[in-house]
């Protein structure tokens, strides 16, 4: 139920009944019905927050951002669309504006999400990360705790990256070998793994179903085509080894 200190503006239009103390919903915003918010949440002007979204306390959802959007092939993909309608956002989340973040995703705590970023359905994104400006994570894909992502990079669909992970800005991943239009086919359209601490330099690209080694370098510009060691700098195209240094045993957290 709504608390009585929530301020919604009367030109919003507000369906959802469970809404925390200190909510603020700006004017034009959309909240549906089914939607749960946390306390302290802000929604802006023109913001958009569908069904079956749970966003938790101190979360803010900025001017024109979509959280809930139905993923829908139009008939044109080979792929089946499958997704639940959920969503949730952690504590301390916020989502910049024009953020379209679709259904049957979940996001962690603390994390940025930047203007115009779009992150598909069945996306998973761990807490403290950063998902910059314009980047787009494709379906299926997990990424895990304090990840940066930055301005203009593709996240490919089935794609993993770990935490600690650094990705540059225009970085490029690709999932299919074969470049298919007419079908797709499971268990061979697969996207990177990239593990624990590596970084990518800007403008790399990444083949399908390579993998980074822990706390591996690839420098900018590096077309990678294949296994990256752990503790390797790489670079070229396409990329090889230039330099080795083993790779310390992660942090585990208490």
């Amino acid at each position: 139920m709504k608390a009585h200190n929530v301020q919604i503006s009367p030109k919003a239009h507000v369906e959802a009944t469970e809404i925390g103390e200190g909510t603020r919903i700006g004017p034009f915003a959309v909240v549906e019905a089914g939607a749960q918010l946390g306390r302290n949440v802000v929604i802006h002007p023109y913001a958009f927050v569908g069904a079956g979204v749970v966003l938790e306390d101190d979360v803010e959802v900025w001017h024109g951002a979509v959280i809930g959007k139905p993923p829908k092939g139009a008939g044109a993909t080979a792929r089946a669309v499958v997704y639940e309608q959920r969503i949730s956002v952690g504590s301390g989340t916020s989502v910049g504006p024009h953020a379209v973040i679709f259904y049957d995703v979940m996001i962690g705590r603390n994390t940025l999400i930047g203007d115009g970023a779009s992150i598909r359905e069945q996306c998973r994104v761990g807490d403290q990360c950063i998902v910059s400006r314009y980047v787009t994570v494709n379906y299926n894909t997990t990424i895990g705790h304090r990840v940066k992502i930055m301005d203009l990079t593709h996240i490919t669909g089935n794609a993993v990256i770990e935490n600690d992970v650094f990705i540059s800005t225009m970085v490029g991943t690709m999932n299919d070998n074969k470049m298919s239009l007419r079908s797709y086919r499971p268990g061979e359209i697969i996207g990177p793994h990239v593990q624990e601490g590596a970084s990518i330099g800007g403008g790399a690209m990444l083949l399908p179903n390579v993998k980074i080694g822990r706390q591996a370098t690839v420098a900018a510009g590096a077309v990678v085509t294949k296994v990256v060691p752990d503790g390797a700098l790489v670079f070229g195209m396409p990329a090889k080894v230039r330099e080795r240094r083993p790779a310390e045993e992660p942090q585990r957290e208490s």
